[in-house]
């Protein structure tokens, strides 16, 4: 049964589909009570997860389905795990699939799994005969609050992240919140960085809370992931209705993700989790807008009392990488972020709660951060 559903609207004509239908559901997750595998009547299926995700108790009804992969006109595909497995070889078996079996524009694949999932079953679909349907089944807090919404699509490329990929949304995405149950200590504490990062950005309530219920958020509590996971998706909503190509205010959204990427890509691509890299960046970005004179010690101090009740590092420079130079190493690959229009980085800074700012910065500046 649902919880509650609403829709995201592109107000963008070149864009197929223009609405995004939301989903949230209650109780164990029930795949086959809203795909019915086998019964396709407007389009066949391709469904495509992990095989961690496929070896979940609560996925055993909806894989039994399939024999020899196969479910009717249905095709299901079990890939890797991880981000080991975010690479274009990945969409391009996604691809082969789908071909293989003979489908067509309108057919629709499905992505049934975290951030990874989402984003290659999505870069797949919409380059698959230039573009076939897409639907989520995001089950990861990340995927959730984050990586479903809004249509980003893509793969790493010669160790840095998402360099190759689209704009293209969900035409449905099916939110159970009690996929989160399922999740290792690290992959949770990962979502919960990036509605962390929500909170900094729109909303002073969801950030108290964050600050003053740790105990219970760390706990899993259902009533507050209820709670969390609208909010997040909500607020992303409104930002990629305005700005869906990420012209302006979405590159907000990024918040973090300059210093975070940049992690990813110097201590090796899976070494962190995402949400624990996004984490450390906005500790990183928080410290250069207090030396900018940009917020209060008393924010950046109370953004990093917060970061420490979850465990994640305010430490300049994480113990995961190794070597010389790692100031340069990271600014080096910051050099190479999408949010870059000319020779400098640009960073997303936060001032204060709901309070940011957008900025090319000198290497010297974000150095100081890194010492």
């Amino acid at each position: 049964m649902n919880i509650e559903s609403f829709k995201i609207n592109y107000p963008h004509e070149s864009l197929s589909p223009q609405v995004s239908e939301i989903f949230f559901m209650e109780g164990k997750p029930d795949l086959s009570s809203v795909f019915n595998p086998g019964a396709g009547e407007d389009s066949r299926r391709l469904f495509v997860t992990d095989a961690s995700v496929a070896s979940l108790p609560c996925m055993e009804d909806f894989i039994k389905n399939f024999d020899d992969d196969s479910c009717g006109e249905d095709r299901l595909l079990i890939l890797g795990s991880g981000e080991p497995y975010k690479t274009i070889e990945s969409v391009l078996r996604i691809v082969t699939n789908a071909l293989e079996a003979g489908f067509n524009r309108k057919d629709t694949f499905v992505g049934i799994g975290g951030g990874v999932i989402c984003d290659i079953t999505a870069f797949a679909a919409s380059i698959y005969k230039r573009g076939t349907k897409v639907e989520f089944v995001p089950t990861t807090l990340l995927a959730m609050v984050d990586a479903s919404v809004g249509g980003k699509t893509g793969c790493d490329f010669d160790n840095y992240k998402n360099m190759i990929g689209t704009f293209y949304p969900a035409q449905k995405i099916y939110y159970w919140p009690e996929f989160i149950q399922s999740l290792s200590e690290n992959q949770y504490k990962s979502g919960l960085a990036e509605a962390f990062k929500t909170a900094i950005l729109f909303n002073k309530e969801l950030f108290d809370l964050f600050c003053n219920e740790s105990e219970k958020i760390l706990l899993r509590d259902s009533k507050l992931l209820h709670k969390i996971i609208p909010e997040c998706v909500k607020a992303k909503a409104t930002i990629v209705e305005k700005d869906f190509y990420e012209k302006n205010i979405r590159a907000y959204l990024n918040l973090g993700h300059t210093f975070a990427h940049a992690l990813e890509s110097v201590s090796g691509l899976g070494a962190v989790t995402h949400g624990e890299a996004v984490a450390w960046g906005i500790g990183r970005v928080t410290a250069l807008s207090n030396n900018k004179g940009y917020c209060l010690l008393e924010f950046k101090d109370k953004i990093f009392k917060a970061m420490e009740l979850y465990g994640w590092d305010t430490n300049p420079i994480p113990s995961i990488i190794k070597g010389g130079a790692i100031g340069e190493r990271l600014i080096n690959v910051m050099h190479k972020d999408k949010k870059n229009k000319n020779s400098k980085i640009t960073l997303v800074i936060p001032k204060q709660i709901a309070d940011i700012t957008m900025e090319e910065t000198e290497d010297s500046e974000i150095l100081m951060v890194l010492k």
